[in-house]
């Protein structure tokens, strides 16, 4: 409120004078970039950049920018943009070398330069505009800027702002110190693609982010773990030191060419970030206000783009100060906290280097770290360069059939990884999409009906490699709704063989029963008559969990489950799997998660017994895998069993990650071959972190150290997502619920869509699979034609472009003028 007053009180001001007076602290790009931008569309403001350092020289040694970034500076200044160009070292390509192997993929389109000469171009263009450079002006209180005597001041301070930090209230201010340690070297060695250099020692794994930023200089970026740092003892060690340990780690890498170093410190990484982007007349931009990891090199990106927004906003507000920064705040923050999000993914997944690089090959590791931050997915990749996505298709097809031994696997002409079969147990899978399961809610006393029929007959035949139930309840009283299907009862069972006998008869699809019990969360309405999670009215049943906790404030208090009540419950459990058998399903999996009962057992928030049942993960697990271990005895060994879990509570107090770990490692103990991971739903005070595939780094995690395989769902929503994630190692089974109920026939159109020829089709939709093949390649290639016409051009064609339309001049011209 304060700052739309302040914002109100001085608007007719503002708009009565000819230009602002503004201040901008801090010499980077944020700063110079937006006094440039603001005194090119008003030669009247009156604007200082105050900078505590000498005009040459500055921390650091390269930046980095991409073809749609460079656009973009063209955009917003010609003049300053042929000189970024001029000065740029320009490549296509990615090389990646582990074990031994260089994989190289092209396409990029990305230049680097020395910081030094973009820093250097933007003083000579702010000298030419006007702009008053300060150098050697060290401000250490807030108050000597004169704050009230100007319109607008810039916190362009980078990461240690003593703007924000004076206001960090005010600017919601929160700081995250990331794990890994990195060191900002640089090398004489001339590089023709940017390098990502993975080495192992006896300390542990070490990584180089490397490029080319000006003739004969390399930006050598050495990050590691802190513990390897320690083992290595990096913590004691000068710059000096430093220079020689990364000499010799990285001398085949280096081919005698030395490491140079300039303020090379070893730093921990910290993920600022700021729920407001101002307060009064004080705008943070750049580093000031956010933090983006090096490993997507978009720092100097967001600053400048910061530097845009903000004066194209200032300029649409015909210089109203107020109204410019609650645009900045109500449009630039959500788009700039979308690429920060993405650097944060980026950055973690660097802190789980020993996760892959101890089980993947160099192919499928190269892939993988290619779509850690997911904006690059395995379409995309292929767009950019379809030799790499060839190479790892031909790996990944020689992968499976080593992996599975099947034999009729192509490796020479190999479908996409999506299409490649998998084995559960001694289950063969045809391919690696899974219908997640879906309540209904429209079973009859129990019973499927028509209804189940159609959903998942339609789904087995549209080409699905595994169908998985919705949630059958071993007994009435296990139900989550009284439309819940069940398996307790011989007629249920002999509906659910006639489902499962239609899809064997129609399809290659295999089918999973999933069993469980609906614990505090039973006794409640169907989702359509009554709502979500709400209360039966009438005709609810006794309702039981781990702990006398409702799920709902205002819900039912559940019976605490005796010793008896286990017993039981277990001997239930027994029942249905047998029950399962008898109906001729392929699979059994049993719901550990989402709240229900044996979940409930699970978290520490549902689970608060003082008995042999309550306590730390190996008591709270105990019952769970007690029904595991009964069931499993029953189920036939020569089918698969899996067990879905929420991995995480998604709440402070609620499942840790090594609660995780253990759950995961228990099972696979007790003989599970395949673990479902989904996460939440397990208390109404969550705080899920929604996005896209948001669950797969859970999957990840087990599946790359447990070494156990994977299911995994979680808004993911096409054949490129699943295809992206099977062939990086992240899971094994891609589940899809919602994208598959709207799409019945999803897979065979993906298989159309990626020439898969080999998918079954059913012999009524032959005629189909033609015209969907058909329609795919046309699809495809003006899609590819859209895509290429919309790639931004290689920056020096741009330049050429610009100056030809007369939007900026010639070398010689500038140089006449």
């Amino acid at each position: 409120m304060a700052a739309l007053v302040w914002g109100l009180f001085h608007c007719d001001v503002y708009l009565m004078s000819k230009g602002l007076k503004i201040v901008c602290l801090g010499g980077g790009p944020a700063s110079l970039y937006f006094a440039i931008l603001m005194k090119k569309a008003n030669a009247e403001h009156d604007i200082t950049v105050i900078e505590r350092g000498q005009r040459d020289s500055t921390w650091g040694f390269g930046v980095v920018f991409s073809d749609d970034t460079l656009r973009g500076f063209m955009e917003a200044d010609a003049a300053s943009y042929k000189r970024i160009v001029e000065k740029f070292a320009y490549w296509g390509g990615i090389d990646t070398h582990i074990h031994g192997k260089t994989i190289n993929s092209q396409g990029h389109g990305f230049c680097g330069m020395s910081r030094l000469a973009l820093l250097n171009i933007f003083h000579d263009r702010c000298d030419e505009l006007g702009v008053n450079l300060q150098f050697n002006t060290d401000i250490t209180d807030i108050d000597q800027l004169n704050i009230s005597d100007h319109d607008l001041v810039v916190a362009g301070d980078g990461l240690t702002s003593i703007l924000r930090e004076a206001y960090a209230g005010e600017f919601g201010t929160s700081m995250d110190w990331r794990a890994n340690k990195f060191c900002w070297l640089a090398t004489t060695k001339p590089l023709d693609d940017f390098e990502f250099i993975f080495r192992e020692n006896e300390h542990g794994w070490w990584w180089v982010h490397a490029y080319r930023y000006e003739e004969g200089t390399t930006t050598w970026i050495v990050e590691t773990s802190e513990q390897t740092w320690s083992a290595a003892g990096m913590d004691k060690a000068s710059e000096e030191d430093t220079k020689a340990y990364c000499e010799k780690l990285f001398a085949d890498d280096l081919d005698d060419h030395p490491i140079i170093i300039n303020r090379s410190v070893w730093r921990t990484f910290p993920v600022v970030r700021n729920e407001r982007l101002y307060h009064q007349n004080i705008v943070l931009l750049g580093d000031a206000v956010r933090s983006a990891h090096f490993s997507i090199g978009s720092g100097t990106k967001l600053a400048m783009e910061d530097a845009i927004a903000l004066s194209g906003y200032c300029d649409d507000c015909d210089g109203d100060v107020g109204r410019a920064l609650e645009m900045y705040q109500q449009i630039r923050k959500d788009e700039a906290d979308r690429l920060q999000r993405t650097a944060v993914v980026s950055l973690s997944w660097f802190e789980h280097i020993d996760r892959y690089a101890a089980v993947q090959s160099a192919e499928q590791f190269t892939f993988n770290m290619m779509c850690r931050a997911k904006r690059v997915t395995y379409d995309n990749l292929k767009l950019r360069d379809p030799g790499f996505i060839a190479g790892v298709d031909r790996w990944f097809a020689g992968h499976v059939k080593e992996l599975t031994g099947f034999a009729d696997i192509d490796t020479t002409s190999p479908t996409v990884p999506v299409f490649q079969p998998f084995k559960i147990g001694e289950m063969r899978v045809e391919n690696r999409f899974q219908l997640s399961a879906m309540c209904q809610y429209c079973a009859i006393d129990g019973l499927p009906t028509d209804w189940h029929l159609m959903h998942y007959g339609e789904r087995a035949v549209g080409g699905v490699g595994l169908i998985n139930t919705e949630m059958l309840c071993i007994a009435s009283d296990a139900r989550i709704t009284p439309g819940c299907g069940g398996i307790w009862s011989p007629e249920q069972t002999e509906k659910w063989r006639q489902i499962v006998s239609f899809i064997h008869g129609n399809s290659q699809a295999k089918v999973c029963a999933q069993i469980g019990h609906a614990g505090r969360k039973g006794a409640t309405c169907v989702p359509w008559d009554g709502g979500i999670d709400e209360p039966l009215p009438e005709g609810a049943w006794d309702i039981r969990s781990a702990s006398p906790i409702p799920y709902l404030k205002h819900g039912v208090v559940p019976q605490e489950l005796s010793e008896f009540d286990i017993q039981r419950i277990t001997a239930e459990f027994v029942h249905a799997a047998e029950n399962a058998e008898e109906a001729g399903f392929d699979m059994l999996e049993l719901h550990l998660a989402h709240g229900y009962l044996l979940s409930a057992f699970i978290s520490p928030v549902t689970n608060k017994r003082s008995d042999k049942y309550g306590g730390d993960i190996h008591a709270r697990m105990s019952f769970p895998l007690s029904v595991v271990r009964a069931v499993r005895d029953v189920w036939p060994a020569s089918k698969p069993m899996s067990a879905r879990i929420s991995a995480t509570d998604w709440i402070d107090d609620g499942l840790s990650e090594n609660d995780m770990l253990q759950v995961a490692r228990s099972l696979k103990e007790a003989g599970l071959d395949i673990i479902n991971v989904s996460t939440g739903q397990v208390t109404k005070d969550e705080k899920p972190m929604y996005g896209r595939m948001f669950q797969a780094p859970f999957a990840d995690q087990i599946r790359n150290e447990i070494g156990i395989a994977t299911i995994v769902a979680g808004n993911i929503t096409s054949a490129d997502q699943a295809n992206t994630l099977i062939a990086a190692g992240r899971t094994d089974i891609v589940a899809m619920g919602r994208p598959i109920m709207n799409e019945p026939h999803l897979v065979l159109n993906a298989a159309a869509h990626y020439g898969h020829t080999k998918q079954q089709w059913p012999p009524q939709y032959l005629s189909g699979k033609f015209l969907a093949e058909a329609l795919s390649k046309k699809s495809a290639a003006e899609f590819l034609d859209l895509r290429l016409a919309a790639k931004p051009p290689n920056p020096s064609e741009a330049l050429a472009i610009a100056v030809a339309r007369g939007d900026v001049l010639s070398g010689s011209e500038e140089d006449s003028g």
